[in-house]
């Protein structure tokens, strides 16, 4: 039984034994940067697929930026989380800033790996990837923005991520998921090796497809 993975392209094999079935079809897997491009690179290998990548950034909360309030797109399609946004009393104008702010961080990533923001996702099956989802927010905001646009099928692949999160994924296409713990604090804990990925590393990988 797993219980965690050696590193990225352990949980990409063990993803792509699961998403095996699919070869052969027209797949896109897209994966959210920097660790996902990893796990989506072994995955689009495994499949004979082309590999992309989508750049949703993390809206911050006011004073703890790691606290995320929501999530964003290069193109502005957002989600919030008005719980959070209540319970700390969040103002409008930050929240805007913040939108603005990030929007533009996720267009300047989107250039830098792949020089531009136009995507041909007609009748595609999309594998979004991931290298594990904690609350979610990027993941769930990928997804919203997959859905509205005209694709085939969207497959969601996560090595690891707390039940809760992955049934709030499920509203927007199929998950396929490794290790679903209820008791869940970090990504990370479920890797032995969790190391920084940088820019290098992405661009590299992207360069093979």
């Amino acid at each position: 039984m797993i219980t965690r993975f050696k590193d990225r392209r352990d949980a990409g094999a063990k993803l792509a034994e699961k998403l095996y079935h699919l070869k052969g079809e027209d797949i896109l897997v897209l994966a959210i940067p920097r660790g996902g491009v990893i796990v989506g690179d072994v995955i689009a290998k495994t499949l004979d697929s082309r590999l992309d990548v989508v750049c949703p950034r993390k809206l911050g909360a006011l004073g703890n930026p790691e606290l995320a309030i929501g999530a964003i797109m290069h193109d502005g399609t957002y989600i919030l989380n008005e719980n959070i946004i209540r319970m700390l009393r969040i103002p409008d104008n930050y929240i805007k800033e913040e939108m603005e702010r990030k929007k533009q961080e996720a267009l300047k990533r989107l250039m830098l790996y792949r020089g531009n923001d136009r995507y041909e996702l007609d009748n595609k099956t999309i594998v979004l990837v991931d290298d594990g989802v904690a609350t979610g927010a990027t993941a769930l905001v990928a997804a919203k923005w997959l859905t509205m646009h005209n694709i085939k099928r969207l497959i969601i692949a996560m090595p690891v991520g707390p039940p809760d999160t992955l049934e709030r994924l499920r509203q927007f296409g199929e998950i396929v998921a490794i290790l679903m713990p209820y008791d869940f604090g970090a990504v990370g804990e479920f890797y032995d090796d969790f190391g920084e990925v940088d820019d290098s590393t992405v661009l590299r990988i992207l360069a093979n497809y």
